[in-house]
């Protein structure tokens, strides 16, 4: 079954242009041209992908992520011709699991959005080790247990937290973390992949005891997974 990308795109010929070669590369794809509504679209028919411009006409592209994470983990590529770092940041912090800057070339966004389907349809973890900690993995569904309940993340997010488990106590740089998220090797700052680790200590500490850290920080270095032996998963 050929999966479903939306897109929300208010110029017509740039989002004609998307969808063609979108359909080109195997996907099928359909177009709103303004924001009002798209929400009410995605909730109905629930696409595998929605493409994002920023501003649009109606509801911004912003308020639209926003709504839709309220109901949805659906991926979202967010297209803009706002470069300014606090943009590219405020769209992450959002949910969204991928940002493209115009002008940008319809392969290019292609890509992203078989990477990010990529990220989301990864195998199934295996379940989870002494080293893994409190935590399981579903990556079918994108969601991580733990004693204190589910949580829904982001491919993004997912993938960052799946690539720190899979090494407990190996320290990563911020590079190589984008390396693990971001399979186009685009550069980017050092402050995205804090704005990540930011948002995802926040989401597992609504599963966690209150105080329990496993994401820590290696000062001018990066970040590793860690679990001390009083929360290790008894055998």
């Amino acid at each position: 079954m050929r999966s479903h990308i939306l897109i929300v795109e208010d110029e017509t010929r740039l989002a004609g242009l998307l969808a063609d070669y979108l359909q080109a590369a195997g996907f099928t794809t359909h177009c709103l041209h303004i924001g009002t509504g798209a929400v009410d679209w995605i909730r109905e028919h629930q696409p595998a992908l929605v493409l994002l411009d920023l501003m649009l006409p109606g509801t911004d592209g912003l308020d639209i992520c926003r709504q839709v994470r309220a109901f949805s983990q659906v991926p979202i590529v967010m297209t803009t011709a706002r470069v300014e770092e606090i943009d590219r940041l405020l769209g992450l912090e959002l949910g969204a699991d991928d940002y493209v800057c115009k002008p940008y070339s319809p392969r290019e966004v292609v890509a992203r959005v078989k990477a990010v389907l990529r990220r989301a349809r990864a195998e199934r973890l295996p379940p989870p080790t002494a080293d893994a900690g409190p935590l399981w993995l579903d990556d079918d569904s994108l969601r991580v247990r733990a004693d204190g309940g589910t949580i829904q993340l982001t491919a993004v997010e997912y993938a960052l937290l799946k690539s720190l488990v899979r090494a407990p106590g190996r320290i990563f740089s911020r590079a190589r973390l984008m390396e693990r998220i971001y399979d186009d090797h685009r550069v980017v700052s050092d402050r995205t992949i804090d704005s990540h680790v930011k948002k995802l200590r926040r989401r597992l500490a609504e599963i966690l005891p209150p105080g329990q850290e496993l994401i820590h920080s290696v000062y001018g270095v990066g970040y590793r997974y860690e679990v001390s032996e009083d929360e290790r998963p008894s055998q």
